[in-house]
């Protein structure tokens, strides 16, 4: 079949193997989006397995050109649940987890701990306390209270507890808002570099229940040079050059973050894995030479390039509104509630009819959700096909910071989860339900 250009440009933002099919019809991994979409209800979120695990080898193909040790780490803030936990046990990649919650939803889902680093600009006792009774391998230090804290909460410990201070570097990365730069001096996130060198002087000084053996930096996310990162990573390695130098401090493990970006759009760049990782590679290895340094392990934390284009989620056409001269909107049964995105951070989307695929796009819409938000706008213009209500919409891109974001706004039943894995569907995640509403409510 001969599809549209537009169409065409599509498909490559879908799932690895994604079709249409003679009659039309949306296939992830040879299955009909329609099927799935009439079997388990929409909105629906569908991770294809495959394509996931393809985004690791990349990275593990370009980590492998390091001369130092190295390991992958998944940011878990951009989806995990129990399923993808298991996966990526099997899959030996490490875990960026924020929260005690999400502590606990790794270990469930078979995550090692001591493969685990927690991060978060105001950690909990509550975080802390089930960081330390897990085991979990790294505490990323945010700032001087946390770092009281976790002295306190380590006293007596029989071995030191390892960490890494997080620095704000501030080094700039170009992204599509402000709210995801986090790497400048105006950021909630880090010490100052100058601050960070006086409290490892003092933990390197004192005896201390704390081990510090790496440095953090996490410039922001959804960018899409190595340029930046290598800039701020040199920072880091002049720090450790000083600290070598007064206290024989050795660098042990180095994290250069995430937020490596993906194309949400057809006519956005290719973002390859290979050349991001290659250049920040080429780039430390210079740094720790012109230092003689030796070459630290290399932690790398992506978390939207992993999973971002391996999920799809499909939405069913309800009512349009056509205003002369100015708009139509198609609605659909999700939006703000299961991807806050566009709202939040005016972030954009492309999207098929998967039922209808193959068909002319004669249309310019803007595709809206039903809750009571006029931001609830999901994708501000699209060309389709004229939308019927029944249709069924797919959005590509859909894997990252959408189900994980998602909310009971209106009292919304946040949506299913499905893993295609070669030819198998299932479910992992079910829909809410009403009584889900109330489950935390004390009785009347």
């Amino acid at each position: 079949m001969t599809l549209s250009r537009r169409v065409g440009a599509k498909l490559p933002l879908f799932p690895l193997g994604t079709t249409v099919d003679a009659d039309g019809q949306l296939r992830l991994s040879g299955l009909r989006a329609v099927d799935l979409g009439q079997q388990f209800g929409t909105p629906l979120y569908v991770y294809h397995l495959n394509t996931i695990r393809h985004q690791i080898q990349r990275y593990r193909r370009a980590l492998a050109g390091y001369r130092g040790a190295s390991q992958l780490t998944y940011a878990g803030k951009a989806f995990l649940c129990l399923a993808l936990a298991r996966l990526l046990a099997d899959e030996a990649v490490g875990l960026d987890v924020c929260s005690g919650g999400e502590i606990f939803i790794a270990r469930h889902g078979g995550v090692d701990p001591a493969q685990m680093h927690l991060h978060g600009n105001n950690k909990t006792p509550l975080d802390l306390e089930a960081a330390l009774a897990a085991g979990v391998g790294r505490i990323v230090v945010d700032n001087q209270a946390e770092l009281d804290l976790l002295a306190h909460l380590t006293q007596g410990r029989p071995q030191p507890l390892e960490i890494w201070l997080r620095l704000t570097p501030n080094v700039a990365v170009e992204t599509h808002h402000r709210y995801t730069v986090t790497g400048t001096a105006d950021s909630k996130f880090g010490f100052a570099l100058a601050e960070a060198e006086a409290i490892a002087d003092r933990l390197l000084a004192e005896s201390s229940p704390l081990r510090l053996t790496g440095l953090h930096l996490h410039l922001g996310s959804h960018f899409h040079e190595a340029g930046p990162v290598t800039q701020a990573l040199e920072k880091l390695l002049d720090l450790a050059e000083r600290l070598q130098h007064r206290w024989g401090w050795q660098l042990q493990e180095l994290c250069a973050g995430g937020g490596w970006g993906v194309p949400y759009q057809p006519d956005d760049p290719a973002m390859p894995v290979e050349p991001f990782i290659e250049g920040l590679v080429a780039g430390l290895e210079r740094a720790c030479q012109a230092r003689e340094l030796s070459l630290p392990a290399l932690v790398v934390e992506p978390g939207r390039s992993l999973v971002a284009q391996a999920g799809v989620a499909l939405y069913t056409v309800g009512g349009r509104k056509v205003i002369p001269g100015v708009r139509t909107y198609v609605s659909v049964d999700g939006g703000l509630a299961d991807n806050p995105r566009p709202a939040l951070y005016q972030a954009t989307y492309t999207a098929l009819l998967a039922n209808r695929a193959a068909e002319a796009e004669t249309e310019t819409v803007a595709i809206a959700g039903p809750y009571c938000e006029s931001s609830d706008v999901m994708i501000q213009a699209v060309t389709l096909p004229m939308a019927r209500p029944g249709d069924l919409l797919a959005v590509p891109v859909a894997g990252a910071y959408q189900v994980s974001m998602s909310s009971n706004y209106n009292a919304a039943l946040r949506p299913a989860v499905l893993f295609i894995d070669g030819d198998q569907v299932r479910l992992v995640q079910r829909r809410e339900t009403f009584e889900d509403l109330i489950g935390r409510d004390q009785t009347l």
